[in-house]
């Protein structure tokens, strides 16, 4: 009876360590995984970051070749109301909305409104 206690209880030890050193190696893994998703975000972040960079430059050559003087101010007046615009807000509201007229909101987005004529609408009435 004491060989049998003796034997059950050295199987148990045996696993319990067989269980230590698995749950380590799991652990290793896992932590090699996580650390390889964070390098794949870190580099991810990296090439939006230098895309970004690169498109506002772009935007402030096309500005300086265009030879348009837009203040910070002026850029983001237009950049909201076009915003607003995109989404579907009407005139009418973005000028309750920004406090700005509605002529002098036509005459900020008139390059970005397309201009709508009647053949299209006859041609997707057949």
């Amino acid at each position: 009876m004491e060989w049998a206690l003796a034997i059950l209880f050295g199987i148990s030890a045996l696993l319990f360590i067989y269980s230590i050193i698995k749950t380590n190696i799991s652990a290793k893994a896992e932590k090699e995984r996580m650390d390889t998703d964070h390098i794949a975000v870190l580099k991810e972040i990296k090439d939006l970051k230098e895309s970004i960079q690169k498109l506002e430059l772009d935007n402030e050559i096309i500005l300086k070749e265009a030879g348009i003087p837009l203040s910070n101010k002026d850029k983001l007046l237009k950049r909201e109301l076009l915003d607003l615009y995109r989404r579907n807000y009407s005139l009418e509201s973005i000028s309750e909305i920004k406090q700005v007229s509605v002529s002098e909101i036509q005459e900020l987005l008139a390059p970005f409104i397309e201009a709508k004529d009647g053949r299209s609408n006859v041609a997707h009435e057949n």
